[in-house]
């Protein structure tokens, strides 16, 4: 499996400098989702507080990040739009593609991608929203699941969360940069590792 693996992430990050990416599918308006009028004198942790409620289940995951943060994965992510995250599950792990096109993250299933390449088709589409980033310091984060049969809610918030955490944290960017532009160099094991995830005997 990791032989599989290593393979495997270095084609993606080998094919990376040459693919023009998936086609993001067209996110909704910030304020059709949540009524810019009725919050510009809400506190951020009173805004924080609305998304999330608005974003429990349905196929939605909603979370926010600072505006630092925000600026932080933008620059990041010119350099580096590719990488594969693993997610841990009870027989072993499941690895899904990301491409950041900020501020649109996209993610598909790993083994569709190696059979489709970018016709495959995104399993969630995140939009990164920063209407409020400069009154409240916040950037509203959605994620819309295209296919719930293949991702589930909890799944989805788990890839948000990582891969705002590799472009965020110094440790697990430089295996980003590995990806991107040292792929020689890449081992996924190491990717396993950071995230503490076993891939048995």
């Amino acid at each position: 499996m990791l032989k599989i693996m290593h393979g495997c992430a270095r084609l993606q990050a080998q094919n990376a400098r040459h693919m023009s990416g998936f086609s993001a599918l067209a996110p909704r308006n910030l304020d059709s989702i949540l009524k810019l009028d009725t919050v510009r004198h809400a506190s951020p942790e009173q805004v924080a507080s609305l998304w999330d409620k608005y974003h429990s289940g349905r196929g939605l995951v909603g979370t926010i990040i600072s505006k630092g943060q925000f600026d932080t994965i933008q620059y990041r992510a010119k350099s580096c739009p590719f990488f594969v995250l693993p997610l841990q599950q009870l027989d072993g792990y499941t690895s899904f593609f990301l491409q950041a096109q900020v501020p649109h993250f996209l993610f598909t299933g790993l083994e569709d991608y190696k059979i489709r390449g970018t016709n495959a088709s995104p399993y969630m589409t995140v939009a990164h929203y920063t209407e409020l980033s400069e009154s409240k310091g916040l950037v509203l984060v959605r994620g819309d699941i295209v296919f719930p049969g293949k991702l589930t809610d909890t799944q989805a918030r788990r890839l948000i969360e990582l891969s705002h955490s590799f472009f965020l944290q110094d440790s697990r960017f430089k295996l980003m940069e590995q990806f991107n532009k040292e792929s020689a160099e890449f081992e996924f094991e190491d990717v396993l590792k950071e995230l503490n995830i076993s891939v048995g005997p």
